[in-house]
């Protein structure tokens, strides 16, 4: 007999029956079962003697909790009432234990011979992959907690970095906390006197008005001793607390001063938790929960010691930057030099150093008095911006001003001497640099005598507002000619100097940078310095570096006015700005001019004698 002709057979329609993969189930057209496959006895731990000729529904179907479901409402039945194919995956069956079984199933009708239909169904437990989903879940749900506290981390990380200022960060990092992980915070910190406290920031969303009362100095650690503000600012670690604990605390002022938080503020559970280095602790925050927020994890305690950790690094950088910025602003100081003060002509300069942690480079100005008596204006800039170029640019300052004190020859032969002396005599690098002498007689005319080495122009402003660059004088940069033996020289040039002018000698920072070309830079210096014209100096320079805003690299700013013609010449009684108004500059106010004290103030202004190679003044 061929397969084709035993489909039919009895035994071989039990036998797809008992072995299928499913349970199944038979009913008759009322819905009592007529028939179960082992597969669906061991399913459900029910024997199929016991089941048949019970109504399916009553017997078996259950919600999640076992209880019984409205006959209306079962899914499975209304295939009997409109003859329609259904599955699902949300039901339970009650086994033989008590207990439910959740199954995915599928139910059509049952033709029966001679009777109207009924229905079969066939099912699969469903409780493995119900437990995959929910252990799944589980993993999800922890998988968005820790991203969640990662973030906040993240987040609380980058205002740490972003800031040196360290009250300004604190008040970030309390903002940040609330109402993430806390109702409101308190930040606490050692002002670096001893047991002094001072609150710094208190943050709540509820109550802003309440917390910024609680800030202000805090009683001393001395009086309070055994509080759990102090263990954790004595670096006991990260404090639990709730309303007991603190019910329970010593009765000591800043004990008082913590419960002022939750009396204004509210809280049920609080962490108390140290701002520390390995080296220090700096302070402490509290954070608390009111209402009905639920008390502080073991978890969420971890990622708040970790917050105070990150915060304390922070405040140990910041206080090293201080630190190395104070160093580094005080040899700055140290080697710019003062200005010196000469008769009726005004001078006035300015530093502004890189954005960087030292802060200070090789840009410098310089202005001293020669030993004929004329005074000398200097503007150069070291190749680097650190420490050593700091070092190389007063080397060189310094070898200039001994090649020029005593020599009377024009500028031209100093830079000479001055680039041989580099090469021969000093490790520093090149450099570019504008050397002039400011010559005329008590009174007027002026004139300006100088060389550039590979430096920006100075720029001539007249009083009315008239500028022009003074592009004459180029030569090479400093330390390349000697260096490469190539016999270069550098030009004198010579230009008159109209009464009330000002002449700006500056640094490429001020008109150059990463956002602008310099050409764009210089145009702006010329705007700027014409509308600022009819300003005082003082006013003038400071307004320029307002307006042209430099970044990046370091900047220095000498600039030189002169009076109307005629003041300070001999019989002329016009009061000297210089002596009611001594010139403001960066360097140290402890040091004093150079030649200051060697000259007289008689003498400090003089007509510079005449060389053979110069012109004769007008």
């Amino acid at each position: 007999m061929s397969g084709a002709d035993r489909t039919g057979e009895p035994g071989v329609l039990r036998a797809v029956f008992d072995g299928l993969g499913a349970g199944i189930y038979a009913t008759d057209a009322t819905g009592r079962l007529i028939a179960a496959n082992p597969r669906a006895e061991r399913m459900v731990a029910r024997p199929a003697a016991r089941m048949l000729g019970h109504d399916m529904h009553d017997l078996l179907h259950r919600d999640a909790d076992g209880q019984r479901i409205p006959r209306e409402n079962c899914r499975m039945l209304q295939v009997l009432a409109d003859g329609r194919p259904r599955e699902g995956g949300d039901e339970y069956l009650l086994r033989g234990d008590g207990t439910t079984l959740p199954v995915i199933w599928s139910a059509a009708l049952l033709e029966l011979p001679g009777e109207p239909p009924g229905l079969v169904l066939a099912f699969h437990d469903f409780s493995v992959r119900r437990a995959a989903e929910r252990q799944t879940a589980a993993y999800l749900q922890a998988l968005e907690a820790l991203t969640a506290r990662l973030t906040v981390v993240s987040e609380v990380s980058s205002v740490l970095i972003s800031s040196l200022d360290i009250p300004r960060m604190l008040r970030k990092l309390g903002r940040m906390l609330v109402p993430d992980l806390a109702d409101w915070t308190a930040v606490d910190v050692l002002t670096g006197q001893p047991d002094e406290v001072l609150r710094i920031a208190v943050h709540s969303a509820a109550d802003p008005e309440a917390a910024g009362e609680l800030e202000g100095p805090l009683p001393s650690l001395a009086e309070s001793a055994g509080a759990d503000l102090v263990r954790a600012l004595r670096g006991a670690g990260t404090v639990s607390l709730d309303a007991a604990d603190l019910a329970r605390e010593p009765d000591t002022p800043l004990t008082a001063a913590h419960r002022r938080l939750f009396d204004r503020l509210g809280g049920h559970s609080a962490v108390v938790v140290p701002l520390h280095s390995r080296r220090r602790v700096f302070g402490a925050f509290t954070a608390a929960r009111t209402g009905d927020s639920p008390p502080y994890t073991e978890d969420e305690m971890m990622m708040l010691a970790d917050i105070g950790r990150r915060a304390g690094l922070a405040m140990d950088n910041a206080r090293l930057f201080d630190q190395q910025r104070h160093v580094a602003e005080t040899m700055q100081r140290q080697l710019l030099t003062p200005l010196p003060q000469v008769d009726h002509l005004q001078m006035a300069a300015r530093y502004r150093p890189a954005q960087v942690a030292a802060e200070i480079g090789g840009d410098w100005y310089d202005a001293f008095l020669l030993e004929d008596g004329v005074t000398t204006m200097v503007i150069g800039d070291v190749v680097g911006h650190d420490l050593q170029a700091a070092a190389h640019m007063a080397e060189v300052r310094n070898m200039l001003r001994a090649l020029a004190w005593d020599r009377r020859e024009p500028p031209s032969l100093i830079m000479r001497r001055l680039d041989e002396a580099m090469t021969n005599t000093s490790d520093a690098p090149m450099a570019t640099m504008v050397f002039a002498r400011i010559e005329g007689r008590e009174g007027g005319p002026w004139r300006l005598h100088w060389v550039n080495a590979g430096h920006p122009p100075p720029l001539l402003v007249e009083a009315g507002g008239g500028t022009r660059f003074l592009e004459a004088g180029h030569g090479p940069l400093l330390g390349m000619s000697a260096t490469l033996n190539l016999g270069l020289h550098w030009p004198d040039a010579y230009e008159d100097l109209p009464p009330e002018a000002t002449v700006v000698f500056y640094t490429d920072g001020l008109v150059e940078s990463r956002t602008r070309p310099i050409d764009t830079g210089m145009g702006l210096l010329c705007r700027n310095a014409s509308a600022l014209a009819r300003h005082g100096l003082e006013e003038f320079c400071d307004e320029l570096l307002e307006r042209l805003d430099p970044r990046g690299d370091d900047v220095a700013l000498l600039a030189l006015r002169l009076p109307r013609y005629g003041e300070g010449a001999p019989g002329d009684r016009t009061p000297s700005p210089s002596r009611d108004e001594p010139a403001h500059s960066p360097a140290d106010p402890s040091r004093s001019a150079p030649g200051a004290e060697a000259l007289g103030a008689e003498e400090v202004f003089t007509q510079a004698p005449h060389g053979a190679d110069r012109p004769p003044l007008p």
